[in-house]
């Protein structure tokens, strides 16, 4: 972080601060401040801010999906879990938890349940591509390689200009044989901006010469 940077997001925080000091029962006060701090790299104060709301109104969505999403970034997947599972209690639109649900459970590579979670996730909001893009990851770590095209498939159709999409659906077209199809999702997925992994590059092209 710049030293310019450091001083706005701090002088940013003292703001937030004094309005939760002068409205201490504000869900949005806390909840921003939580945001600001989690920018910061304040992951405790994050913490401590979005249980603060949930103190406040023990409903709160998108206190349970922050506060998992920080579970999950340092690495405490029961925690992160926990909290989606309680997010999902109170869902309006469930998507998000069950995608985070699915990204927790591939971490702990149980990718049957990560599957079955992105798949609810799909279900609930078939234009998240994120879900999509996750499922057909899921769906290749489970051998399904039919199933990860599908998935994959969708996952460019819903969002053209989501570079890991295309990536995973060249991963997918690998799998399946595709090996032209491959590299021009290869290349796309470059062109927008993606890191294709050297080897598998390699190995697509050893397929194509092979032919």
């Amino acid at each position: 972080m710049s030293e310019q940077l450091s001083e706005n997001i701090n002088q940013v925080i003292e703001e937030m601060e004094q309005k939760c000091t002068e409205h201490p029962d504000s869900l949005m006060a806390h909840h921003h401040l939580a945001l600001v701090y989690r920018k910061a790299g304040r992951q405790n104060d994050a913490i401590a801010e979005l249980k603060k709301c949930l103190e406040i109104d023990e409903q709160s969505y998108e206190a349970y999906i922050n506060l998992g999403a920080i579970y999950f970034e340092m690495g405490n997947l029961d925690e992160a879990l926990a909290t989606n599972k309680k997010a999902l209690v109170y869902a309006h639109k469930p998507a998000n938890a069950h995608c985070n649900i699915g990204l927790i459970m591939q971490q702990k590579g149980e990718q049957d349940k990560a599957i079955e979670a992105y798949t609810k996730a799909t279900m609930h909001d078939p234009h998240m591509s994120f879900a999509w893009v996750n499922l057909a990851s899921a769906q290749i770590m489970a051998g399904n390689f039919e199933e990860a095209l599908s998935a994959a498939q969708k996952g460019v159709e819903t969002d053209p200009a989501f570079p890991m999409a295309h990536n995973n659906l060249a991963v997918a077209y690998y799998y399946t044989k595709d090996y032209l199809a491959a590299k021009d999702s290869i290349s796309k997925a470059a062109e927008l901006g993606y890191p294709i992994d050297p080897q598998f590059a390699e190995a697509v092209t050893k397929e194509l010469q092979a032919k």
